[in-house]
């Protein structure tokens, strides 16, 4: 990372002794962002952290989060009983009250599930969604989206890393990088790991794999009836591996470990 960002600044540096003068003086400006986004790029870890923890406590204050005593809060807490950590990361989870059918995972290990994702989904399906999330997380594919999202805006805004701290963000930017933990969208490959690592946490913490399968089962309905025009399906399987596939996949895993599908009751 280091090397890749000493090329960076040096590639402006010599494009800057090859201008003209007059135009040197506007060139000035894209050097000394460029210089900040290369501070961006050697951010340390626990600089990264601060910054994650910032974009989550920015979230928490701008959603209406569900309190304690909440039905919804109480049957997530329910669920996710014994799941305190992801690979050494400390979890907590929060329910924010919204319309939109999501759910994400940040690098921190902070699970936001929405209100209106829990509507539709039963609860082995809702922690089949969680752990595909925590996938995420194990994989370092939400830190490595953020720090994508961290670098485009260092550039843009000259973000930067000050006297060993993190620059302090703006609402804007705290919005910027927020949108990009919600609304990360993953490769192929990223996607596959998530099903893969997903699977073995849910097994690891003793709960019951299927739901990931039974939740991929509602999504392929859904996006048959809406044409995948939920955010989240849409963040889940478009030009992701068909959705038929994964389900294989997990259902084939399931079986061989010796699973049982848990029966659910059609609602009246």
């Amino acid at each position: 990372m280091k090397r890749t960002a000493i090329r960076i600044l040096l590639s402006f540096v010599c494009m800057a002794t090859m201008m003209p003068a007059t135009a040197q003086f506007n060139f000035k400006k894209a050097l000394g962002g460029a210089a900040k986004a290369v501070q961006a790029a050697t951010l340390t870890d626990e600089q990264m952290a601060a910054y994650v923890k910032e974009s989550v406590d920015w979230m928490d204050k701008n959603n209406p989060v569900l309190p304690d005593d909440n039905p919804y809060t109480i049957r997530l807490k329910k669920l996710t009983d014994g799941i305190t950590d992801a690979d050494g990361i400390p979890l907590n989870f929060k329910v924010y009250d919204v319309i939109d059918v999501n759910a994400f995972a940040c690098p921190d290990g902070s699970v936001r599930v929405f209100s209106s994702l829990m509507d539709i989904m039963g609860d082995d399906e809702l922690l089949g969604i969680i752990g595909h999330e925590i996938g995420h997380v194990m994989k370092h594919h939400s830190k490595n989206a953020f720090r994508t999202q961290l670098l485009t805006d260092a550039l843009k805004d000259g973000i930067a890393s000050t006297g060993g701290k993190a620059a302090a963000l703006t609402e804007s930017q705290l919005g910027d990088l927020g949108s990009s933990l919600v609304n990360a969208k993953f490769s192929q490959k990223q996607e596959n790991e998530a099903d893969n690592c997903g699977y073995d946490f849910l097994v690891a913490k003793g709960k019951n794999p299927w739901g990931m399968v039974m939740a991929f089962e509602k999504f392929q309905k859904m996006e048959g009836e809406n044409g995948g025009k939920s955010s989240y399906v849409t963040k889940m399987f478009s030009s992701h591996p068909e959705t038929q596939a994964r389900i294989d996949n997990m259902t084939k895993r399931c079986q061989k470990d010796g699973f049982k599908r848990p029966v659910v009751e059609e609602k009246k």
